[in-house]
């Protein structure tokens, strides 16, 4: 086990860097929750819409867990999660909009999710203590997401003409965000590697290459072939541009204001 971090010696940009990075996991975890929510009656079958409803649970339980690691750095989490306009937000910009159909939304459980999963798990390892008490059972329930995930990707991948191409697409879409998200280096990027925070780095990509490399294999494509996307937001640890504004008000809750609680 690795030192504690000494949140409290930080320098400012080492204490940004932090904010960014949790905010980073936070954000793309609460927004994947609202993707999977819009299939919880709209999957395939029964049994996979309770599945998607878990999930929807999941994800929304481990951004709550990940905002409130945000009071070591003297942060409100409540002004965070409730008050930021969109372009504050720092998640994956594969989530920026909805997934379009089935297709995309099993692709976004295997890449997406499967980014967020490699990332949540390095962090875990690190040196920022809520992050070793708190990020390991999300490690565990991630991986039903990823057995299903996987499941429904051969299953796709093996069945119709339309079926494959929809895959094919999003799996295209998705796959260049994941390796940019995972893999840019910039200089928030490696004080929390230097910190400790995050114990793998560039590594990440290959962590996230073998995880995935089998399953994508299956639909045809060759994750070492891919490149990252291109353009880096350093601010805010994303691609260009933001979730969309229906998205924003679902992840703050504007439509149910008068009922929060806390």
């Amino acid at each position: 086990m690795r030192d504690f971090l000494n949140v409290a010696a930080l320098e400012a940009e080492g204490r940004s860097a932090l904010r960014r990075h949790i905010l980073r996991l936070a954000d793309s975890k609460r927004l994947m929750g609202i993707r999977y929510s819009d299939w919880n009656l709209g999957a395939p079958t029964v049994e996979t819409g309770i599945a998607m409803s878990s999930m929807t649970q999941d994800e929304w339980g481990h951004a709550r867990l990940l905002y409130a690691m945000l009071k070591e750095l003297d942060v409100d989490p409540m002004e965070i999660e409730h008050d930021r306009p969109a372009d504050g937000y720092a998640n994956i910009r594969s989530v920026d909009e909805p997934f379009p159909d089935w297709a995309a939304t099993v692709a976004g459980i295997v890449i997406v999710d499967g980014a967020l999963s490699t990332a949540i798990a390095a962090f875990s390892r690190g040196s920022f203590e809520p992050a070793q008490s708190r990020c390991a059972k999300m490690v565990l329930e991630e991986e039903f997401h990823v057995s299903m995930g996987a499941a429904w990707y051969r299953r796709l991948a093996a069945s119709s003409d339309e079926a494959k191409a929809l895959l094919r697409q999003a799996t295209d879409r998705f796959l260049p965000d994941a390796l940019a998200w995972l893999g840019t280096e910039d200089e928030a990027s490696r004080l929390m590697l230097d910190a400790g925070v995050t114990d793998s780095g560039p590594d990440l990509v290959v962590a996230f290459k073998d995880a995935v490399r089998a399953v994508l294999a299956s639909g045809g494509v060759d994750v070492d072939a891919v490149q990252p996307a291109e353009g880096w937001d350093a601010a805010r640890g994303r691609g260009p541009g933001q979730p969309d504004e229906d998205t924003v008000e679902r992840a703050r809750g504007d439509r149910n204001r008068a009922l929060l609680v806390e």
